[in-house]
């Protein structure tokens, strides 16, 4: 079952940065897709342009057979609950406990009043206890969440973002300031609890060996285009090298890099 389908999305900012230059894609239910691509190339704002933080220039998002672009505030509320999203920055309350953090992953299910005073049902306490100790957090319920190592502050991350039942996880840049034990905790998490619990996963990343351990498909985002859709295995050498070596070539050598991308093209389809 296709979750969302993304078609012809642009992006350009005020200044007149083109972000994103015709962005097609779709996720199918349960996948754990990864995009790749140095810094700059609007990974991130591609995430933000699907759960509507970013306003896309033109283009269409349909999540679920809706078109998010154009949606009211109250139904965007209503889509962004099935749509949770991870931070690089973990985005935590840092003087709130870890467990309100959790909790905080319900708010979208809440009046704005109960939502302000923190008047969060017991069940959904329960079920905040039960993701934070399924994440390996359970003794941290009530430190602050600016006592525990970075590690530690994206499980609390993920265990909101399942608080909020969604259908997809948006996951930006989720191991960028993390060591690589840490970062394999996260993100054998966050793979994990996807696949049990059947939530596609979209996740942003810079490591093409952690993309190709963990995706289930690979996207290449270049200069704003999508370049790559495949499987790891058909990632190609030639390929990576064009994502993440020719992104700084100048106009004068765009013909160079364009038939250096058509190879790449070229070996992935032989």
């Amino acid at each position: 079952m296709t979750l969302l389908r993304v078609e012809d999305l642009k992006k350009v900012y005020a200044d007149g940065t083109a972000a994103l230059n015709g962005i097609d894609l779709t996720v199918e239910a349960g996948e754990f897709i990864v995009v790749i691509g140095p810094s700059g190339v609007g990974k991130s704002t591609l995430l933000r342009c699907l759960n509507r933080m970013v306003q896309p220039t033109s283009g269409k998002v349909l999540f679920q057979g809706t078109d998010t672009t154009g949606v009211s505030k109250r139904k965007l509320r209503e889509i962004r609950r099935s749509m949770g999203m991870i931070f690089q920055g973990f985005n935590l309350v840092e003087r709130l406990s870890v467990l309100a953090n959790v909790l905080h992953g319900r708010l979208g299910y809440m009046s704005a009043w109960r939502g302000a005073l923190g008047l969060f049902a017991k069940p959904d306490v329960a079920e905040a206890t039960r993701l934070l100790q399924r994440v390996g957090l359970g003794e941290q319920l009530h430190k602050r969440a600016d006592e525990l190592s970075g590690g530690q502050q994206q499980r609390v991350g993920i265990a909101r973002a399942l608080a909020q039942k969604p259908q997809l996880i948006l996951a930006d840049e989720p191991i960028a300031s993390l060591d690589p034990a840490s970062s394999e905790i996260v993100m054998n998490s966050l793979y994990t609890f996807c696949k049990e619990d059947g939530i596609a996963c979209l996740c942003n990343l810079h490591q093409v060996d952690v993309a190709k351990k963990y995706a289930t498909r690979i996207i290449g985002i270049y200069k704003g285009t999508k370049v790559f859709d495949g499987t790891p295995e058909q990632l190609t050498d030639e390929m990576i090298d064009y994502i993440y070596n020719q992104h700084n070539d100048k106009a004068s050598d765009q013909s160079e890099a364009d038939g250096r991308l058509a190879r790449a093209l070229k070996k992935e389809t032989a």
